[in-house]
């Protein structure tokens, strides 16, 4: 049996020199008070056409906040194994997006369990950006590692775009 997948990205931006995340709230009537270990970037899983999990993530990423991926290079975080046995993959890509203008897909569901009453939801009822701390606290844990793996790879962007003799030691 093959291991479900899904592929996303994780929006991210600068203010006052501190990078923020987007993260997206699920939707349903699960999650309603859910908060805490609960959030996730905007991913979800293949159609069955899809091979390339960067097309995935792209299409994702529009379907559940209502905006396309921005332009611009990609960063790939690569693969993590969520609790359920689900693998995500994500990329990073910066660029800012209005919470209150984001919408998402819906997905149907019978509510209240046995009623015969099928109620819509949105997959993701909210997204907000969050600092790296406060990210850390809401994401789902098995994705603090795209948290930890964007923090890497933001800082070997810096360090690799200084020339000799640009640092402070260099003066």
């Amino acid at each position: 049996m093959t291991a479900r997948r899904s592929a996303g990205i994780l929006l991210y931006r600068r203010r006052e020199n501190v990078i923020e995340v987007l993260l997206g709230h699920p939707g349903g009537p699960f999650f309603g008070r859910a908060d805490a270990g609960d959030w996730s970037i905007p991913k979800g899983e293949p159609s069955p056409d899809e091979v390339d999990m960067e097309v995935t993530a792209r299409r994702e990423f529009e379907e559940e906040t209502g905006h396309p991926v921005p332009d611009g290079p990609l960063i790939d975080l690569g693969a993590v194994k969520q609790k359920g046995g689900k693998v995500v993959y994500a990329w990073a890509a910066e660029g800012d997006l209005d919470p209150a203008a984001a919408t998402s897909n819906t997905f149907s569901f019978e509510w209240p369990p046995f009623s015969g009453r099928m109620k819509t939801y949105p997959e993701i009822d909210r997204v907000e950006w969050f600092a790296p701390e406060e990210a850390r606290r809401r994401i789902k844990q098995a994705q603090t590692t795209l948290l930890d793996r964007l923090d890497s790879a933001l800082a070997n962007r810096v360090a690799t775009s200084r020339a000799p003799g640009d640092g402070p030691a260099d003066r």
